[in-house]
């Protein structure tokens, strides 16, 4: 199992829909390919509650190590993914829903004064909840009782879900925005999503065709030199190893149908050849590309 995603990252999958837009779903890190979901975007809000294991969860430029009975709040548009940690399973519920749900139409006091300043701020990827803070812990409970109510389906859940939504809201925006003063309008942040963006789309893009670093340095305006110092520090990774690992990635569902051969499946995700593409992927799996697709076979 993958997300799936268009060209420039936003996921497909509907998270509810016009009439009510909140969907609640339990997840297992460990049903997706190699532990991970890959970067993806919605214009939803997703709030995350960890139940059971750990996860490197990265949103934008920042990693967050949250674990059972943590929470996560992960803004609208903003890029995230998730890993294990040491091949760990990590179990969490999601809860995603569109703003409007909680500000009502666009234009509204409540979009302009409360809702808007958060959400088109690229400042304010996410924010990890902890127990040990008191209004965290608030927060976490309401997200719990969000889960229960979306499954009981009990007379006026809708209504009890928009209250604990509007709650978690006035709550995060008191202790967080007001309190804390942030700056949600910090522009170099801003600048460095832009371009972390614009290098994930490019790959995205032309993943299957030849990459060179010059090609993607000058999407994003940067020497090649600084373009690799730019990748590596917000991404942990160098840009020639993510490049390698979001090929094999897109390789394993090719796997998946029998009548593609290991060569023609190297030249569909840019491989030079089948003999380079097989030693990449023994190096990530451990196995050959044709023992893998015995195994999941």
């Amino acid at each position: 199992m993958q997300i799936i995603t268009n060209d420039e990252q936003k996921e497909l999958k509907s998270h509810g829909d016009y009439a009510f837009p909140v969907y609640v779903s339990e997840e297992v890190l460990h049903n997706y390919e190699r532990g991970s979901f890959l970067w993806h975007w919605h214009p939803e809000i997703e709030l995350t509650l960890f139940t059971e294991g750990e996860m490197s969860y990265q949103v934008n430029n920042q990693v967050y190590h949250v674990k059972a009975g943590d929470g996560l709040f992960c803004n609208s548009n903003a890029l995230h993914t998730g890993d294990m940690i040491n091949g760990q399973n990590c179990h969490y519920i999601s809860i995603t829903f569109h703003p409007r749900f909680i500000y009502g139409y666009d234009g509204s006091s409540l979009y302009r004064s409360y809702v808007k300043p958060i959400i088109k701020s690229q400042a304010l990827g996410a924010y990890h909840f902890r127990e040990e803070v008191f209004w965290e812990r608030n927060i976490l409970r309401l997200m719990k009782e969000i889960y229960e109510l979306y499954f009981s389906k009990e007379p006026l859940y809708e209504f009890k879900i928009q209250k604990n939504l509007a709650e978690i809201w006035i709550t995060f925006y008191e202790n967080y925005v007001l309190k804390e003063r942030v700056d949600l309008k910090d522009s170099s942040t801003s600048r460095d999503v832009d371009r972390l963006r614009t290098i994930l789309t490019y790959l995205e893009e032309n993943y299957a065709e030849k990459i060179t670093l010059e090609d993607i340095a000058d999407e994003i305006g940067l020497c090649k030199a600084e373009c690799c110092r730019f990748f590596k520090r917000l991404m942990n990774k160098s840009l020639f190893d993510y490049i390698l690992y979001y090929r094999i990635e897109r390789s394993l569902p090719l796997l998946a149908q029998k009548n593609l051969s290991v060569t023609e499946i190297a030249e569909m995700t840019g491989f030079a050849s089948s003999s380079y593409y097989a030693r990449v992927f023994r190096a990530q799996f451990g196995c050959s590309p044709t023992d893998y697709r015995k195994n999941e076979g």
